[in-house]
């Protein structure tokens, strides 16, 4: 049996940002789940239909892991990774940190995880690993899904190997804080200024406020997109709400983190920006409402109120990052508060 000493196995809203917490908090640095998904430039937009797919997918974040190298970046922290298609070495990549006393975090298929309360694929789910003994691993995965948890050995290998979509060849990682580490209040604007950047000027329709201006066009649609309705929009409501993403597409969680950093950085352009982004939340539960009602009851109706609202919206965020884009300068005034939340790692603090 191997089990990291003093894991903090506190699990949060979504699956990225609660690996991320446990791996971190293991480096001294102790950060809430707004501020760690803001600082990884986290929020997104993403429409995405085709053929091959039986019903369009919502968004609301980066891709899978692209949050974590951004965080990572953006605070100088060093990233190892291990990717193979050998079980062997797999498991290798995740035991030998372990017994090192480090937790790991893992990209797996959660459909295979003993502990998991829905049986659908998703390759992109992430966890962190802090011990194993004979027949199981240990995990921290997301509050919902029950925070410190365990699967077996051989699922978890099942869950890892996985192919298909959003999935990583076994994908392990660790992470290690430097000595002298920026202060995270000082890589606060950066974070936010990536995030506007890309999110005003998306290299397809389908992706930032571009992306909610099509769905707009096409939510109406979509009882006539679907052979089962009732079950598709209330999958599409409940993915928008309530699975692991804090909400709201991911939106209550980046208000929450500028309201965070107004605690440090005082700009009437960040203000403006948080304001915009507490009504965008809102917005987005309303619309998942309406698709969940439309589903119910098969109103088309419903379907016609959430496109307006969903143009609403891409005005909103398009207006709310335009103003994030102008803030300037270093964190100034109270940022040593956040500061003061990092124990000491060398002379250098």
């Amino acid at each position: 049996m191997a089990m990291v000493k003093d894991a903090d196995v506190r699990g949060m809203q979504h699956c990225e940002t609660t690996a991320l917490g446990v791996l971190l908090r293991h480096e001294g640095l102790d950060l809430s789940e707004p501020m760690l998904f803001g600082l990884g430039s986290g929020l997104s937009f993403i429409y995405w239909d085709s053929k091959s797919m039986g019903f369009p997918f919502l968004g609301g974040r980066v891709k899978p892991f692209e949050l974590t190298k951004n965080l990572t970046d953006v605070l100088g922290l060093e990233l190892l990774v291990g990717e193979t298609t050998s079980p062997r070495k797999a498991w290798q990549n995740v035991a030998a940190p372990i017994d090192a006393g480090r937790p790991v975090g893992l990209q797996l298929d959660s459909y295979h995880l003993d502990y998991f309360s829905t049986k659908v694929h998703f390759g992109g789910h992430i966890v962190a690993m802090y011990g194993y003994d004979e027949h199981d691993a240990h995990l921290v995965d997301t509050a919902p899904q029950g925070g410190a948890v365990s699967t077996s050995l051989a699922s978890l290998a099942r869950a890892r190997a996985e192919r298909g979509p959003m999935t990583a060849k076994n994908r392990s990682f660790t992470i290690t804080a430097p000595i002298g580490l920026t202060p995270p209040q000082e890589r606060i604007i950066p974070a936010i200024k990536a995030c506007a950047d890309a999110f005003l000027h998306p290299p397809i329709a389908n992706l930032g406020h571009r992306g909610i201006e099509k769905t707009a066009a096409h939510v109406p649609k979509w009882l006539q997109r679907s052979d089962n309705p009732r079950q598709d929009l209330a999958q599409a409501a409940v993915l928008m709400e309530r699975a692991g993403t804090g909400g709201a597409l991911f939106r209550n969680l980046y208000r929450d983190f500028l309201a965070e950093c107004a605690q440090f950085i005082d700009s009437r352009h960040l203000r403006t920006g948080h304001s915009l982004y507490a009504e965008a939340a809102a917005l987005w539960t309303q619309v998942a409402a309406l698709i969940a009602t439309a589903g119910e009851s098969g109103d088309a109706d419903a379907l016609v109120q959430a496109g307006s609202v969903l143009r609403e919206l891409a005005r909103i965020e398009r207006d709310a990052m335009r103003e994030l884009t102008l803030l300037q300068g270093p964190s100034s005034g109270s940022s040593q508060r956040l500061n003061d939340r990092l124990p000491p790692r060398g002379p250098d603090r």
